[in-house]
């Protein structure tokens, strides 16, 4: 609404998109409209920053070197990490699809600028990763202006953030806060894929709420 109060329907419609954004793994391989990409890292943008000091870099990987970089980190993390695992939660691990490095069509790396030239240092000075914490509010921005448009996300943890920053040819003292696949996905529903393979369910609120 004009004057910043929201009626019941819109509150209703945020709920339901925060049960949909979910976590993609699989998707088309279509790519996206032209407007699509622009529009969701404009609404990004609107996401709160320490100082309003807005520390995100974006990097919409492109070349075929530069994804197959991070795709054979991808591996590199992914089979080291199945060795953690053993009996069933091996086999479980083994079934996931853990990237959409090969069908999504937008690769976009998240970096954090530990010093950018915005904000002043005004809310660092004691917590500096609140830049950091900032670059995260923007991703999860930008995920939920993607869900709105039919646009899947997928967030890529098994990485080697060295690797992928040389990788990407960037400064050397931006940290990779999230490397981001980005399509339509190849299966729409509002239950995470994790439940659905039996990996982890989610617990209640209760569980983590404490009261001193």
């Amino acid at each position: 609404m004009s004057d910043g109060t929201f009626d019941d329907a819109f509150v209703g419609d945020l709920d339901r998109l925060l049960r949909w954004r979910r976590d993609v793994r699989r998707f088309r391989r279509e790519p996206l409209e032209p407007h699509v990409l622009p529009e969701i890292l404009e609404a990004a943008e609107l996401a709160p920053s320490v100082g309003n000091s807005q520390p995100w870099r974006w990097v919409e990987v492109r070349s075929g070197a530069g994804r197959q970089a991070v795709r054979d980190s991808f591996t590199r993390c992914n089979t080291d990490a199945l060795r953690g695992y053993a009996g069933e939660r091996a086999r479980l691990y083994s079934s996931l699809k853990l990237a959409g490095l090969d069908d999504a069509p937008v690769q976009l790396a998240a970096f954090c600028e530990p010093d950018p030239g915005q904000g002043h240092g005004l809310g660092r000075q004691t917590a500096p990763e609140t830049l950091e914490y900032s670059v995260v509010t923007a991703v999860s921005t930008l995920w939920l202006a993607a869900r709105a448009r039919g646009v899947g996300v997928g967030w890529v943890s098994i990485l080697e953030p060295a690797e992928v920053t040389a990788a990407l040819d960037v400064p050397s003292t931006w940290k990779l806060v999230a490397y981001l696949c980005i399509g339509y996905p190849a299966r729409e529903t509002d239950t995470p894929e994790l439940e659905r393979a039996g990996w982890q369910f989610r617990t209640s609120a209760e569980e983590r709420l404490f009261v001193r």
